[in-house]
């Protein structure tokens, strides 16, 4: 069923006894794993003891000092996280049950029911044909149920100018003045000329990078002569998908595009998070706690 076919009260008790639930019982309630690089502050200096992180040595102390010093650090247990959010008219891609705005609206709602519920603040910018809304930070479950409802509302856009997602990561940049943590959820189709504003966030915020895609734009299903429309532009093109050499071309150049957003978020410095839109939510934030841990370490 589609998100816009229920209330966001609906949407909420869905995700907390299907989705959220089964996270606290994977992760015993300790989401550290997903957001620990956030409100870390220096505390003090000492000398290195042999189990502690090598990551953490002050060089410059070290040097100094003849011996080598570490950082210790605290965190500030309050985050304020933001979710700069693709509404534009690619993200309405997907089968009826699979949507890329479902999947955007169920990963925002479970994000913002963890956060909140142990009393940190969320706030939101929505990007359709521009900067379409900002909903300032807040916290408690009726800011969830304003986040949904306000999403539920944003209208399907049949037509836009191509994506411009640099417009939506400025639009962070100007808005968000207090070190956040901030999910940029996205398909990423867009023109060029958003690694820079990235790269920005990332300097000033702790910024996780959510990638929602559907299979189709993987694998051309072999479902004989189709007409297929580009969702920015309204562009049509009629193929014929039993030609294996039009589905091989297709999955390289699908390829191609994985490659290159890959390489952008690493100079970036960014975690990338990839989610389809057919994939089990709770395996899939499994799947991106584990590899957090295993770059923490």
């Amino acid at each position: 069923m589609e998100a816009s076919a229920s209330t966001p009260e609906r949407i909420l008790q869905r995700l907390d006894w299907q989705v959220i639930r089964r996270l606290d019982g994977q992760l015993q309630g300790d989401y550290r794993s997903l957001f620990y690089g956030y409100g870390i502050d220096f505390a003090d200096l000492r000398e290195y003891q042999l189990e502690d992180d090598i990551r953490y040595i002050d060089w410059n102390v070290t040097a100094r000092m003849d011996t080598p010093y570490i950082r210790q650090y605290m965190e500030d247990r309050e985050i304020t996280a933001w979710f700069l959010l693709d509404l534009s008219p690619s993200m309405d891609y997907g089968s009826a049950a699979a949507l890329k705005r479902t999947r955007l609206i169920d990963f925002v709602t479970t994000m913002a029911r963890i956060l909140t519920r142990h009393g940190n603040r969320v706030g939101a910018v929505f990007y359709g044909r521009r900067i379409e809304r900002t909903i300032p930070a807040q916290g408690g479950r009726l800011q969830v149920l304003r986040l949904v409802n306000e999403l539920l509302k944003q209208p399907y856009l049949t037509r836009a100018p191509f994506t411009k997602l640099s417009a939506l990561l400025e639009g962070g940049l100007n808005a968000i003045k207090k070190r956040s943590l901030i999910f940029v959820v996205s398909d990423f189709i867009s023109e060029p000329g958003w690694e820079r504003p990235m790269k920005l966030i990332n300097q000033r915020h702790e910024l996780i990078a959510v990638r929602l895609w559907h299979s189709s734009e993987v694998e051309l299903p072999d479902v004989g002569p189709i007409i297929m429309e580009d969702a920015e532009t309204g562009e049509q093109l009629y193929v014929d998908t039993h030609d294996p050499t039009l589905r091989a071309r297709f999955r390289q150049a699908a390829l191609g595009r994985e490659v290159a957003l890959s390489e952008a978020f690493k100079r970036a410095g960014v975690d990338a998070f990839s989610l389809a839109t057919d994939e089990d939510l709770v395996r899939a934030i499994l799947r991106f706690a584990r590899l957090r841990q295993r770059r923490r370490r």
